[in-house]
């Protein structure tokens, strides 16, 4: 059903509702890796297990999709958008990426779309930035950087770098595309029948690139190890596409729509967080100190952006008046 958004539920009580389905998003996209880790270490390709993600996930939102069709008709281009740029986009450049550089290298830079969102709705959409949520972005960033400890891979391939900034922009195409309930409720696409559509476009566009009748499905069938602990492989595909999928983007999309892409944004930096305690509680992959700091960095980034800026229902001056039909005309051309 639709979910409406009124001007006056764009206070303090949504600004919080929004803040925590950002942070169940943030934990949801954050427990991917800790699933999928195992799965690829038992023998399967890291690209087929984005394709199971998605896939499958695309399975489970069919009957939204059916139920929501006439979005196929009135919103063509955002379900292209979505499903090209927020699904298959992020997925295939980030694994691209990671067959040239460093897993870290490659999500520092991924997740520099934050910034990216920022001078988005700075010089494109001509909405003022406050310094309080760019001073959160720098201080996410940096905090970042000492996460996945940049410094330990400074072999950077050009070609791999610019895949990463590839899913960097993808990154972007997914937070500005899901502030696109900013219209009146009863205009505003449902953001469940987006998200079905985006699964099942990005899986079409998967399928072609991942060539999912090479796998090793056998795999499947079997176990994998979850720091020594068998743990059955479909119960691990399972949480990757339920729970780091299906309810990760719902939650995300729903945040935006609460928030505003730069604040999401931010707050979404917190996934890099959460995938490494969760990679060091499940996995036994250590932190070490200036990890544990640079964790403490993104969360003060994030809460100095999203508690400074304000919220996109409130009073803010738009230059040449860009209404929501506009905006969204304006990105779906983009995409």
């Amino acid at each position: 059903m639709p979910v409406p958004i009124s001007a006056s539920s764009r206070g303090s009580h949504g600004k919080g509702a929004g803040l925590g389905l950002a942070l169940v998003s943030a934990l949801a996209f954050g427990g991917s890796g800790v699933a999928a880790k195992p799965l690829i270490e038992a023998g399967l390709d890291p690209l087929h297990v984005v394709w199971l993600r998605v896939a499958g996930a695309a399975v489970v939102m069919l009957p939204l999709a059916v139920r929501h069709r006439t979005l196929l008709l009135r919103r063509p281009a955002l379900l292209a958008g979505f499903g090209l740029l927020a699904v298959a986009g992020v997925q295939a450049f980030y694994f691209a990426a990671l067959s040239r550089i460093p897993v870290g290298v490659a999500l520092l830079v991924e997740y520099l779309a934050p910034a990216l969102v920022l001078g988005w709705v700075r010089f494109v959409q001509r909405r003022p930035v406050t310094r309080a949520a760019a001073l959160g972005v720098i201080l996410a960033a940096g905090g970042l950087a000492c996460v996945v400890e940049v410094w330990a891979g400074l072999s950077f391939d050009a070609v791999g770098l610019l895949l990463a900034l590839g899913a960097a922009c993808c990154q972007v195409g997914y937070f500005v595309l899901s502030d696109q309930g900013s219209e009146a409720a009863e205009q505003a696409p449902d953001p469940l029948g987006v998200i079905a559509y985006g699964l099942l476009i990005g899986s079409l566009v998967l399928t072609a690139v991942a060539r999912p009748w090479t796998m090793d499905w056998p795999v499947l069938a079997g176990s994998a190890r979850l720091d020594g602990t068998a743990v059955p492989a479909v119960a691990l595909l399972a949480w990757v596409v339920l729970v780091a999928t299906v309810a990760a983007y719902i939650t995300g999309v729903l945040s935006v729509r609460r928030l505003s892409p730069q604040v999401a944004g931010v707050v979404a930096c917190l996934e890099a967080v959460i995938a490494t305690v969760l990679a060091w509680v499940l996995l036994g992959e250590h932190l070490s100190a200036p990890q544990i700091i640079g964790g403490a960095v993104v969360l003060l980034g994030a809460y100095i952006a999203q508690s400074a800026a304000p919220a996109k229902g409130a009073a803010e001056p738009v230059a040449a008046g860009g209404g929501a039909e506009r905006e969204l005309s304006a990105r779906g051309t983009a995409a």
